[in-house]
C-alpha cells in the first residue's frame, strides 16, 4: 500500500512541476515589476512566495 501512495504521489508531483514554474516565473515577472517602482511591500511579498515555491519545488524534486 505504502508503494502504491508513493507512486501517486510522484505522478502528481510530475504534474504539478510544470505548474510551478509558472508561478515562479509569474512571481518572478511581478518582483522585477516591484523592483522598478520601489514598492518595498510589494518586494518582500514576492521574495517571501518565490521561497515557498522553492521549497516546494524542492520537495518534488527528491
Amino acid at each position: 500500500m505504502e508503494k502504491v501512495i508513493q507512486t501517486l504521489k510522484r505522478e502528481d508531483g510530475e504534474k504539478r512541476i510544470p505548474v510551478l514554474k509558472m508561478e515562479i516565473d509569474y512571481e518572478l515577472l511581478t518582483l522585477y515589476d516591484a523592483l522598478q517602482n520601489g514598492d518595498e511591500e510589494q518586494i518582500k511579498s514576492c521574495k517571501k512566495k518565490l521561497e515557498l515555491l522553492r521549497n516546494e519545488w524542492i520537495l518534488l524534486e527528491v
